[in-house]
């Protein structure tokens, strides 16, 4: 099975969660390039733990077709918007932006534990 490459952009509740299920999944095919989360969360500091390279969302834009999908957990529509926007100026017609929505899909698939609850404002699409 080819590697998918993954980046994470959100590392809170949701988004961190859902990296440690990733970091245990590496060797069945998935291959976490990068994560972006500007605050100082339990997330963001596993995620620098395991040595993930940490981006802000103009330097994963910049990872092109290097990226399959973008896990977009922020649960901010200006944010899904404005990574939607600047896949589209860079011309790449290969990543998918996966919302919180499909996370819980593949969680309730590769986890019998509970995702945490998003906080926050209320998530959208």
């Amino acid at each position: 099975m080819e590697a998918q490459r993954i980046a994470i952009i959100g590392l809170g509740r949701v988004g961190g969660a859902f990296l440690e299920q990733l970091l245990e999944k590496q060797a069945r095919g998935i291959d976490l390039l990068a994560v972006a989360e500007l605050q100082d969360t339990a997330g963001r500091r596993r995620a620098e733990a395991a040595g993930l390279r940490l981006c802000s969302l103009d330097e994963i834009v910049a990872l092109r077709e290097t990226v399959d999908t973008i896990f977009e957990l922020t649960g901010l529509k200006s944010v899904r918007r404005e990574l939607r926007e600047k896949l589209k100026l860079s011309h790449n017609l290969h990543t998918v932006v996966a919302p919180e929505s499909t996370v819980r899909i593949i969680w309730a698939l590769m986890s019998d534990a509970e995702l945490p609850p998003a906080s926050g404002p209320a998530v959208g699409y």
